[in-house]
């Protein structure tokens, strides 16, 4: 009983110690083989870290407006007796557009007119009896005031009457209107606006920190959302204080060859253009990598086997889609500007360019 009991013994050792030996080999053979394997290059787009011209601006924001554009309001009471426009009709300045009832001022004018004519009359008469020695210096003194305020009254009333008629002020494309004919306006009300879309403005804002950058006559370019339409111009004026409160800069600027199809009132993505800078060294904006620890880049080197080291760098101001780079890596530098995600310090690379991501400077 004991002899079968020793051999029984003996027997698990050997099975439970070829278990155990059998997994220590397996595991020594996979660790050797995941040791001298060498991982699969990772294929990745290149570009060369070149001293580029340096095209830089000031990105902002604006409101498109028309060099001359106003709501046209009402200067006096009355009712509106007729209209003389449509909406979006050009007009030229000093066409009449509205007519408000005038016809008790008309007749207003009309007894004015007489005063006058009698006045002038009576004038005329006691200067000729002044000078026959008949009429007194008084009798012409008082006459002469006489006509006066009765022009002056005239004057008055064909003021009042003018109010009744309103006009262009200047050339342009008038609104819709607000008003209708037999309807009570007062003075103040606005019955249409009127643009000038001939001749286009933008206003816009910069930093505080960029007012040194900017000048008088300096080109922008304006984008709209809606049509991705593009116009140029010519800054005109800025505003000579600091919005206390924004810390933000007024600009306006003079948009040219809109052709009718700006508006105001509408958004526009504004652009200063800078005076170009030569030798900046910069890299596309897809190359650079940001994390907690700062920006870096994977730089190409040659050995037995092309790797990458992650280099990291000090960025500077971006343009388009370069970003400038003022410290970490030199000109000539072969640097991954696709794929990176995909690598650590020291993985081995395939370069292929067919793919490499276009990067425009603007």
């Amino acid at each position: 009983m004991i002899k079968r009991l020793i051999i029984a013994v003996v027997l698990l050792t050997l099975i439970v110690g070829g278990i155990v030996g059998f997994n220590l080999f397996r595991d020594k053979m996979i660790a050797q083989y995941f040791a001298t394997m060498t991982p699969p290059a990772v294929s990745v787009s290149t570009v060369k870290a070149e001293p580029i011209v340096w095209q830089s601006g000031i990105d902002a924001v604006g409101t498109a407006l028309a060099s001359q554009g106003v709501d046209l309001a009402v200067e006096a009471s009355g009712l509106v007796r007729s209209i003389h426009f449509k909406a979006n009709d050009k007009v030229a300045a000093d066409q009449a557009l509205l007519q408000l009832d005038e016809r008790i001022e008309r007749a207003d004018l009309g007894a004015a007119e007489a005063s006058l004519d009698l006045a002038v009359t009576q004038l005329n008469r006691n200067k000729t009896l002044q000078e026959r020695g008949i009429s007194t210096t008084n009798t012409v003194d008082t006459a002469e005031v006489q006509e006066k305020s009765a022009r002056a009254q005239v004057a008055k009333l064909t003021a009042i009457l003018d109010q009744k008629e309103m006009v262009a002020p200047f050339s342009g494309v008038i609104g819709i209107p607000r008003v209708e004919e037999g309807e009570y306006v007062t003075p103040g009300m606005i019955y249409a606006t009127l643009q000038n879309l001939d001749r286009m403005q933008a206003e816009f804002t910069v930093p505080e920190q960029q007012i040194a950058a900017v000048a008088i006559g300096m080109e922008v370019t304006a984008q709209t959302e809606a049509g991705d339409m593009q116009f140029t111009g010519k800054i005109i004026a800025i505003e000579p204080r600091v919005d206390p409160v924004s810390r933000l800069v007024t600009l306006r600027a003079l948009i040219s060859d809109t052709d009718g199809k700006l508006f105001p009132g509408q958004f526009l993505r504004m652009r200063v253009t800078l005076p170009s800078e030569e030798g900046v060294l910069a890299l596309p904006q897809t190359a650079v990598t940001s994390n907690l620890y700062g920006d870096s880049v994977f730089v190409v080197r040659e050995g037995e086997t092309l790797t990458v080291a992650q280099v990291f760098v000090k960025v500077g101001r971006r343009s388009g889609g370069m970003v400038e780079i003022t410290d970490g890596i030199a000109a000539g530098d072969e640097v991954v500007n696709a794929g990176q995600n995909r690598l650590t310090g020291g993985a081995t690379v395939a370069v292929d360019n067919d793919v490499s991501p276009a990067a425009a400077v603007e």
